[in-house]
C-alpha cells in the first residue's frame, strides 16, 4: 500500500501533526492497515473537511479512505444506494440526480465522503425536517479493532456510537443510504432580510415549517439596534413546471462552476474587522428585502464556497477556528447574549450562519438537539480568542447546549460530559470494542474520548 509520513491538518489549518498516511484500495488492504497499526493507533480520513483535529493522529497512522470509492448498487425505484465509504457526496449527486434522486442531507460542502458523513453525523439546512445524515442510513459495514467486519443497523448500540463517533469505533467500509426524490436539479428559493436577531428568530420560528431547507447568514459585526441582522434564505426542490422551457429539456442535469483557486499564500490580516465589516455591509444591503421563487442551481444554493477551491487559505497561514454550538428551545436568551458578546468583541466573521434544529438524532455523540445553532469562522490569530471561546463554552454548557466535535479544535475536556450526556456509554462501548485503543486521533487524545 502507498504510505508516506506527512503533515496532516483539518480544514481550519490549525495544529498540524505528522502521521503515516496509508492509502488502502481494497477492504483487505484496509483490514491489513488496521492490523498493522503501531502503538499510536490509527484513524480513518476522508476528504479532510473536518475543521479541527478529528482526522489527525500525531505519530500514528491515518487511513486515507478515498481510494474506496465504488458505487455498488442503486435502487432507482426504491430510492437507495449502496456505496463505499470513500464515495463523496459530490459523486453521488453526479450519478443520482439524473435518476431523480438527491442525497438526503448535505452540509455546506459536497466534498464530504459517506463515511465522514456518518462519522460526523452531518446536518444540513433541512435538519428541522429531515434530521441528520445517520437518520437516512439503513446499514453500514464497520471494520472493528479485532479485524471483524460487522453489519451495523439502526437501533443498535454500535450504530448509535458510530453515528457522530468521529471514527473512533472503527473504519466504515460501505453504507446503504435512503435518498430524497426530486423532479429537477433546481431550487425554488425565497430570500428576505431580518432587521435584528429577534426579528430573525421570529421569522424562523413562525414560518420554517413551510420550507424543507432554511438558513440565515448573520452579521456578527453589526451592533446596537442592528445586532444580529441577517439575510434569511429558504427553499425547496423546484417542480418541473416552475422551470423555464429551456431548462425543461434537461431538468435533472447537474452542473457546477469553479472560480480561480485561492492563492497558496495570503497576507496575514486580510480578514480584519475593517474588511469583514465592509463585506458584511455590502452583503446585507445587496440582499433583497423580500424575493420569492428565485430559481437557483443546487451548487449555488447548497455549496457556494465549493466554487472557490482552497477557500480556507484566505485566512492566512495561521488558519481559522470554526465555532459551532447549539442551545435548546427555551434558551434563546443564551443565544442572544452570545451574539451580543461576539458583536461587542468585534470578531471578524463573514461566514456566520444561524439555523433551527429539529428532533435530536440517536447518535450518542451526535451534535444536533432541538433548538438553535450558530456557526462562525474566526481567524485563529485573533488576540485572546482562546480565552474568549472558553467563556462561550461555559455559557453553552450551562444552558444544556454543546459544541460540534467535527468543527472543534480547542474545547477543554472537562466540559464534554456536560455537553454530551451519553459520553460514558460511548467510552464504555469503545473500551469493550477496542481495549487496545487501536482507533485514536488527536481529537480523542485531547478530549479523553
Amino acid at each position: 500500500m502507498p504510505a508516506d509520513t506527512v503533515s496532516v491538518t483539518g480544514w481550519g489549518r490549525t495544529a498540524p501533526s505528522a502521521a503515516r498516511l496509508v492509502r488502502p484500495r481494497t477492504f483487505e488492504e484496509a483490514a491489513l492497515a488496521v492490523r498493522g497499526c503501531g502503538a499510536r493507533g490509527g484513524i480513518a480520513r476522508g476528504l479532510g473537511r473536518a475543521y479541527g483535529d478529528a482526522a489527525q493522529n500525531a505519530g500514528g497512522e491515518v487511513f486515507d479512505m478515498t481510494g474506496l470509492d465504488r458505487i455498488h448498487a442503486i435502487d432507482a425505484d426504491g430510492g437507495t444506494v449502496l456505496c463505499d465509504a470513500g464515495v463523496s457526496l459530490h459523486r453521488l449527486m453526479e450519478v443520482l440526480l439524473p435518476l431523480g434522486w438527491f442525497v438526503p442531507v448535505t452540509p455546506g460542502t459536497r466534498y464530504v465522503t459517506v463515511g465522514g458523513a456518518i462519522g460526523a453525523d452531518i446536518h444540513g439546512k433541512n435538519h428541522h425536517v429531515s434530521g441528520s445524515f445517520s437518520r437516512h442510513v439503513l446499514s453500514f459495514e464497520l471494520l472493528t479493532a479485532d479485524g471483524q467486519v460487522r453489519t451495523v443497523v439502526p437501533g443498535t448500540p454500535l450504530f448509535e456510537a458510530t453515528a457522530g463517533g468521529m471514527g473512533l469505533t472503527g473504519v466504515i467500509l460501505t453504507a446503504t443510504v435512503r435518498l430524497q426524490p426530486v423532479r429537477t436539479s433546481w431550487m425554488s428559493v425565497d430570500t428576505e432580510r431580518a432587521s435584528d436577531l429577534d426579528d430573525l428568530m421570529a421569522r424562523l420560528a413562525d414560518t420554517d415549517h413551510r420550507y424543507r431547507y432554511s438558513v440565515a447568514w448573520i452579521d456578527l459585526l453589526a451592533r446596537g439596534k442592528a445586532t444580529g441582522r441577517a439575510v434569511l434564505t429558504r427553499g425547496d426542490h423546484a417542480p418541473l413546471e416552475a422551470l423555464p422551457r429551456s431548462a425543461r429539456r434537461e431538468p435533472l442535469s447537474f452542473r457546477t462552476s469553479c472560480l480561480p483557486s485561492a492563492p497558496a499564500f495570503v497576507p496575514e490580516g486580510l480578514l480584519s474587522r475593517t474588511t469583514v465589516g465592509l463585506f458584511n455591509e455590502l452583503w446585507f444591503r445587496k440582499a433583497p428585502r423580500a424575493r420569492t421563487g428565485e430559481l437557483q442551481r443546487i451548487p449555488a444554493f447548497f455549496h457556494p464556497l465549493d466554487g472557490v477551491p482552497h477557500w480556507n487559505r484566505i485566512y492566512g497561514r495561521g488558519g481559522f477556528v470554526q465555532y459551532q454550538f447549539v442551545v435548546g428551545h427555551g434558551r434563546e436568551e443564551t443565544l442572544r447574549r452570545i451574539v451580543r458578546r461576539i458583536s461587542e468583541r468585534r470578531c471578524p466573521s463573514f461566514l456566520a450562519v444561524l439555523k433551527r434544529f429539529g428532533d435530536a438524532d440517536p447518535g450518542w455523540l451526535s451534535f444536533p438537539l432541538p433548538g438553535w445553532t450558530l456557526a462562525l469562522d474566526i481567524p485563529a490569530s485573533l488576540p485572546g480568542l482562546g480565552a474568549f471561546l472558553d467563556e462561550l463554552d461555559e455559557e453553552v454548557a450551562a444552558a444544556g447546549g454543546r459544541v460540534y466535535l467535527a468543527k472543534d479544535s480547542r474545547l477543554r475536556p472537562g466540559l464534554l460530559a456536560a455537553m454530551y450526556p451519553r459520553l460514558d456509554d460511548f467510552r464504555a462501548l469503545r473500551a469493550e470494542l477496542d481495549p487496545r485503543g487501536v482507533f485514536t486521533s488527536d481529537l480523542s487524545r485531547r478530549l479523553c474520548l
